[in-house]
């Protein structure tokens, strides 16, 4: 494998002779130049999976705050957007696939950096048991639409049905991500294509059964609906906000894939704000479109009816579609968190990448597929670990994998809110030279930051009462909390043994802290 080639950045310490100095930033031998600004976006989308979150997430929101759900999604996606702009800058100086571990490490030291690299992987294995279920769900679900079956679609009630087609669907998007991000982009285009033209498919037939007025609960377009300020629970509104924030996570892997991407310094970040916006007017359109085509009372099709606030667009596909073109919603959904099992992949095995590169996981992690140019061991491993780890707990008690689930927000807030820190601390020089570098490089990442501080806060606070999640308890504490914090005391533990086998990383002699100083391409 060729060395990487670097190059100094203009205005960040680069040395007499030309060369920039040596901060410990290392190539991983990807296959450089292998996804574009397009191939990019599109994997950005797909591992949000927007039509998932979409049918799983409008029914509970409008059970919280009534008509201003479109508010909550548009408050949610600030935070978002100021992280995101953190990332871009990151990545224009240091576009490693490590992308939080790596940054933070540069930021905050070695310890941060592993802990906040820890948040991701961790988050990652989560949300990739999910997405398997939801996908084996949906895929039986819509078996039995093809077929006219009950029983085909009840087969998904049989736990060992279920759970031999989800480890099959794994394996499947294993596969895929092992062969290189060339097969995986190929994929997207295709699953993600579908989502968005069914989606806007449902918007257009939304609107028009609106207007017409075809169904009780209709209601007319207000711009309150799109106000934070006219929610009136504040409690409503910060568990919603919580929930919205997460809608939005999974764009970042734009990021982790910028050492195969083309233009690494420049392509990854405005591959991800693309995605924001995109994301941001999928679910604004889709929600004010439905909401005023059956509105979000609790009864009938109203979006906030219990019943089937869980899975919103089962219930609407019918009515608002037709039978013909309403089973088109489930195939959107079944594309939605497949296309997002496949795609989630991608950042948790980069960033096992480049911790191991780094010395701050096992070496042996760090190898990287002659052919295909992956990180094959830790796709492979975290395919693995995926398995296993749903297989446990849907057979030992699906009341923890449940409470795992709602600890994920926890994840999500803890590394964003670091990463966004890092930004502004790592650019503190920079600070004052522009205008723009004070809000795209300071501002910005810290108002980000602090908005997730807050989130993870209030989350943790709500995580404390055993009714939050499926309800269980330790020891009169919620066990929401006690996975949350336990998987974040995991790590500490699992660091603790790694500073002992690799502590030339945890002196910083490995990935040196500092300002910026140079741009990393692929050769």
């Amino acid at each position: 494998m060729t060395d990487t080639a670097t190059r100094p950045r203009a205005g960040t310490g680069s040395k007499a002779d030309g060369t920039a100095p040596d901060d410990g930033v290392r190539g991983k031998g990807l296959g450089g130049n292998s996804v574009g600004l397009l191939g990019s976006a599109v994997i950005g989308v797909s591992t949000v999976a927007p039509v998932y979150c979409l049918t799983s997430t409008l029914g509970s929101t409008a059970g919280e705050v009534g008509s201003r759900m479109p508010a909550v999604f548009l408050a949610g996606f600030l935070p978002m957007l100021l992280v995101a702009f953190a990332y871009r800058e990151l990545n224009k100086a240091v576009p490693d696939c490590g992308t939080s571990f790596t940054w933070t490490v540069k930021a905050f030291g070695p310890h941060v950096g592993w802990m906040c690299g820890w948040g991701l992987v961790i988050a990652t294995v989560i949300v990739l048991s999910n997405l398997a279920g939801v996908a084996t769900s949906y895929f039986w679900l819509l078996a039995g639409q093809l077929t006219g079956s009950d029983l085909v679609a009840a087969l998904d009630g049989d736990k060992a049905v279920h759970i031999v087609t989800c480890l099959a669907l794994i394996g499947a998007a294993t596969a895929i991500s092992y062969r290189g991000m060339t097969t995986t982009k190929g994929v997207q285009y295709a699953l993600v294509g579908i989502q968005l033209v069914v989606l806007a498919l449902f918007v257009v037939m939304a609107l028009r059964a609106a207007h017409s007025g075809s169904f009780a609960g209709h209601l007319g377009f207000s711009w309150s609906w799109l106000n934070p300020f006219e929610v009136k629970s504040f409690a409503s509104f910060s568990a919603c906000l919580s929930l919205s924030i997460f809608m939005y996570w999974g764009w970042d892997t734009c990021l982790t894939a910028n050492e195969e991407t083309i233009g690494s310094e420049k392509t990854p970040g405005r591959a991800a704000l693309i995605a924001m916006v995109v994301l941001v007017g999928s679910y604004l359109t889709t929600a004010v479109a439905a909401q005023m085509a059956v509105g979000s009372g609790a009864t009938g099709l109203g979006l906030a009816n219990p019943d089937t606030s869980d899975n919103v667009f089962a219930a609407l596909a019918g009515p608002v579609m037709g039978e013909g073109l309403g089973i088109l919603l489930f195939v959107a959904v079944l594309a939605s968190a497949a296309a997002s099992l496949q795609t989630t992949f991608i950042p948790v095995a980069r960033t096992v990448l480049a911790m191991a590169t780094y010395e701050a996981l096992p070496a042996s992690y760090a190898r990287v597929h002659d052919r295909f140019r992956t990180p094959g061991r830790a796709t492979v491993v975290a395919g693995v670990a995926t398995a296993v780890f749903y297989t446990v707990m849907t057979l030992v008690s699906e009341h923890v994998l449940v409470d795992t689930i709602y600890a994920l927000g926890l994840m999500i807030c803890f590394y964003y809110a670091l990463t966004a820190f890092a930004c502004a601390w790592f650019f503190r020089g920079d600070l004052t030279r522009s205008l723009r570098d004070a809000l795209f490089k300071g501002a910005f990442p810290v108002l980000g930051g602090v908005l997730l501080t807050a989130v993870f806060g209030k989350t943790l606070y709500d995580m404390w009462d055993p009714a939050y999640g499926s309800g269980s308890s330790v020891l009169g504490v919620g066990s929401v909390f006690v996975i949350g914090v336990g998987l974040l005391l995991l790590g500490v533990v699992i660091m603790l043994v790694m500073r002992r086998r690799s502590p030339a990383f945890f002196r910083g002699e490995i990935l040196t802290a500092g300002t910026p100083a140079l741009v990393v391409d692929e050769p």
